[in-house]
């Protein structure tokens, strides 16, 4: 066999899944490629081997695989699964299976959900993954204070901005006692739900809304005057936003 034919079954593999000569249950030396990264349907009559092909075959020495690349400790409490009844299948990766049956009442169900691994996903692409910006689909990083602070200077560089720290995104509640907390701190007015809002001791919001609140710590003109003060009111923000801060320039504010 020559090294391009060896490279050129490599590739294959890893485009498609091939089965060979599989008999579980009522298989009869069912031999097919199935292509990866394609929604592919089995459909037949009942009792015409779809279950026993995807499940019993495919799914199960998927499953025999991946147990056995687990460690000897961890194999002892899942217990020895045999092999279904196939001469080979190539090009098979790790597997989910979701069975026939109605797992889950709730119509608000996914596969992430049912097969516990939404969670994890979410994690991984928290960790791994690059976060990309719906609106200009430039990389979303992040930046130090010292980025942040000359950022601010550049953008808005002779114009008067409005610097805010994120203190709600996204959560139901009426935050009147947030509210009050503020007051008794000193501030006056906050961003609620994208727009600005006097702190008053009985200002509440409603109760099962969604509610996005940015607390206003500033407003001030990008100088050479006001440097010190936007370098106070930026380490302010960054405190009570948790290492989060938005600069929005002023509209309100004549040129």
């Amino acid at each position: 066999m020559t090294d391009n034919t060896t490279i050129k079954q490599t590739i294959q593999q890893k485009e498609e899944i091939e089965i060979i000569n599989a008999k579980e249950h009522n298989l009869k030396n069912i031999s097919l490629k199935i292509p990866r990264n394609q929604l592919v349907v089995f459909t037949g009559l009942s009792g015409s081997g779809k279950s026993s092909l995807a499940f019993d075959t495919i799914y199960a020495e998927a499953q025999r695989r991946f147990l056995e690349t687990l460690s000897a400790y961890a194999r002892q409490f899942m217990g020895e699964m045999e092999r279904p009844d196939v001469d080979k299948i190539n090009g098979l990766s790790p597997a989910i299976s979701i069975e026939q049956k109605t797992i889950s009442k709730n119509p608000r169900s996914t596969v992430g959900t049912i097969t516990e691994i939404y969670d994890f996903i979410r994690l991984l692409y928290a960790r791994i993954a690059d976060a990309y910006s719906p609106k200009t689909g430039k990389k979303l990083s992040k930046l130090t204070f010292d980025q942040i602070f000359e950022r601010i200077q550049k953008d808005f560089a002779h114009q008067n901005i409005i610097l805010l720290a994120p203190l709600i995104y996204g959560r139901k509640g009426h935050y009147n006692e947030l509210f009050k907390h503020l007051l008794k701190k000193g501030f006056t007015r906050c961003r609620i739900d994208g727009k600005i809002k006097d702190l008053t001791p009985s200002l509440k919001l409603e109760r099962n809304k969604v509610h996005n609140i940015e607390l206003i710590i500033d407003e001030l003109e990008i100088n050479i005057e006001n440097i010190e003060r936007l370098r106070e009111s930026l380490v302010k923000a960054l405190q009570l936003g948790e290492n989060k801060v938005m600069a929005l320039k002023n509209k309100s504010s004549h040129p």
